[in-house]
């Protein structure tokens, strides 16, 4: 192994290996890149765990441009990511998302579809008597106005999807690390090493943070804050005897969400703000469920009065403080430090676009066909948030 790289990412889930996979496939770069990643069999990481879904209906045309690039790539991730011509199923299905809002949250929803038709999303509003319409299945007590992705919405299998960026990004000629990163050197206002629990020295030309929930830690090395935390979130698996044809994926006004799984569903919803800690712990909290999922799903589908938890799991979002967008781009004092963090809780559907937005990046001086400037660094500096009403 080389004691020198162009690019070390510290990080090997989707994000990390999404950078790698975009400047090894780059023919105008040509450099080396490493990929340290502390946990290679990924039992807790976020590509693992998470719940994997694709949207277009966010409030910021930064944010639809990510997500459109990665839904385009997800389509056709055999022709991107084959490895000796197999093909790369990602399970991707295309339901649709579906918002529901009350009286007070109708003219959010409104102009956000302004600003999505505007972009070029497939997206339609729908009153209650056409919610139920469409939606039999569906109760629309207090609920003002509906927005479905009538397409290039739905969800897909992103631990797949991160395998397939890591096998073609090795296939490409990527190094992949397996290893603690203890440390970063800094020297005249640039990274120079990454250091290694086990005592290995990475000298690089460029490091990239990609590390997920670890992403604070991981900036504190280098003498950098970043307000990125690891919040938990549960997902729990039900049983319901009654099916509900063409279910997309629900977003009810108090926040949980559900969509099917197979002939199971899952569901979720942030916790309280009192119990949303920065934490390392993914022990399950079933009483959310109990308390606080089951009754807003019952209200909103009848036939969720009779459903059976079968399964849960939890996992990180890592959660920007800011504004819950992402951070992407050079550090402004640090150039050669780059982030790719805190997309709390959209962070799979975009790590296409954020991999190659970086990449040409690294390789040309500039971003070239996704302008990504909107999630730089300088805006938490700056108090410039970049804020997004569309965030579960």
């Amino acid at each position: 192994m080389a004691d020198r790289y162009d690019v070390v990412i510290v990080g090997g889930g989707v994000m990390g290996c999404a950078v790698a996979y975009f400047l090894a496939n780059d023919p105008g770069f040509g450099g080396t890149v490493a990929v340290v990643e502390r946990d290679p069999t990924y039992q807790r990481a976020s590509s693992a765990l998470s719940a994997s879904s694709i949207r277009q209906q966010f409030s910021t045309p930064a944010n639809i441009a990510l997500s459109q690039f990665g839904l385009s790539f997800i389509r056709n991730a055999t022709e991107h990511l084959s490895v000796d011509g197999d093909p790369v199923d990602l399970g991707l299905r295309e339901p649709g998302y579906l918002y529901l809002a009350t009286g007070a949250g109708a003219d959010i929803l409104r102009r956000n579809n302004a600003i999505q038709r505007s972009c070029g999303a497939d997206v339609a509003l729908l009153s209650p008597e056409e919610l139920t319409a469409r939606f039999p299945w569906l109760s629309a007590e207090g609920i003002a106005l509906g927005s479905l992705g009538l397409s290039g919405e739905g969800w897909f299998d992103g631990y797949s999807l991160m395998q397939a960026f890591r096998r073609k990004a090795k296939a490409l000629g990527v190094t992949m690390i397996a290893g603690e990163v203890a440390g970063i050197d800094t020297a005249d206002g640039k990274v120079t090493a990454v250091r290694l629990a086990d005592g290995q020295r990475l000298s690089c030309g460029v490091a990239v943070n990609a590390a997920g929930p670890q992403a604070r830690r991981v900036a504190t090395m280098a003498g950098v804050d970043l307000p990125v935390s690891a919040r938990k979130r549960c997902v729990f698996v039900f049983d319901c005897r009654e099916e509900l044809p063409g279910c997309p994926l629900v977003i009810d006004p108090s926040g949980v969400w559900f969509r099917p799984e197979g002939k199971q569903f899952i569901c979720g919803a942030p916790p309280p703000a009192d119990r949303d800690p920065d934490t390392d712990n993914l022990t399950v909290e079933h009483d959310l469920f109990e308390e606080m999922m089951w009754p807003a799903l019952a209200e909103r589908v009848p036939a969720f009065e009779a459903i059976k938890v079968t399964n849960a799991w939890a996992g990180f979002y890592e959660y920007n403080e800011i504004d819950q967008n992402a951070v992407i781009g050079p550090h402004p004092e640090l150039r050669n430090l780059l982030f790719c963090n805190g997309f709390s809780g959209h962070g799979l559907q975009q790590a296409p676009g954020a991999g190659r937005g970086l990449a040409e990046l690294i390789a040309t001086g500039a971003y070239r066909s996704l302008n990504l400037s909107a999630f730089a660094y300088d805006r938490l500096v700056e108090n410039r948030p970049l804020l997004e009403t569309n965030v579960i």
